[in-house]
């Protein structure tokens, strides 16, 4: 039985997926590193340090300290989210329905939770959700699965009780490797990417899915 709904946070509840690779490629061409949107792509799901580590291993810069580009990029897409941030399509119907069937909600997401807690602020969202959690606070990011079972510990539910939405590859792959459901909604340029049918289900939108039929499906 599904006990509980697990969020991840950029590009599922927020299309701020756009914003992060505008702010990684204006941050990164600061330090001569510069990034197409396709590059960018290939991080989604990581952590920024995890990002900021992969380019200096390629393309190590001087002059500002790998912490500085961290700090950089997280005040960008916080400016960006500000001004640009737009919740998807579906996200309160989803999170409604999920208090309508007395489910656990929470967000685990690789974004640091300064930018968590600043996301579900601007959304009026910050009594919906039972708990957030950072892949910031485990010793590795999605795809490992730390951040969805520790997100599973805090809720109080075992991992197979627990039903992930997420958009990334990357987070996929964690959430699986957790022992956990999971429905991707990836973005509509990655869609078709044959590798996002290892997911329990395939949808293009969060106005797709009919969350009642889906737990009934799972716990068949």
């Amino acid at each position: 039985m599904i006990e509980a709904i697990i969020f991840d946070m950029d590009g599922l509840l927020l299309d701020s997926e756009p914003l992060w690779r505008k702010a990684e490629m204006e941050i990164f061409s600061k330090v001569g590193i510069h990034l197409t949107e396709d590059d960018c792509k290939e991080t989604m799901g990581y952590r920024l340090n995890e990002v900021v580590d992969l380019w200096y291993s390629r393309l190590p810069w001087e002059g500002q300290s790998k912490r500085k580009i961290e700090e950089a990029i997280l005040d960008r897409v916080s400016q960006l989210i500000l001004n640009e941030g737009k919740i998807m399509d579906g996200v309160k119907h989803t999170i409604q329905t999920s208090m309508d069937l007395n489910l656990k909600i929470a967000i685990a997401s690789s974004s640091p939770m300064k930018l968590i807690k600043s996301v579900v602020n601007l959304l009026n969202m910050v009594d919906y959700f039972d708990v957030l959690h950072s892949a910031e606070f485990e010793a590795y990011g999605k795809p490992h699965p730390a951040v969805f079972i520790n997100t599973a510990q805090k809720l109080g539910v075992e991992p197979h009780k627990c039903l992930v939405l997420e958009d990334s590859l990357h987070g996929v792959i964690s959430a699986l490797s957790a022992k956990m459901n999971v429905i991707a909604v990836p973005d509509k340029h990655q869609f078709s990417h044959p590798k996002f049918q290892v997911a329990d289900k395939v949808l293009g939108s969060l106005t797709e899915l009919n969350l009642s039929r889906e737990i009934q499906t799972l716990t068949q």
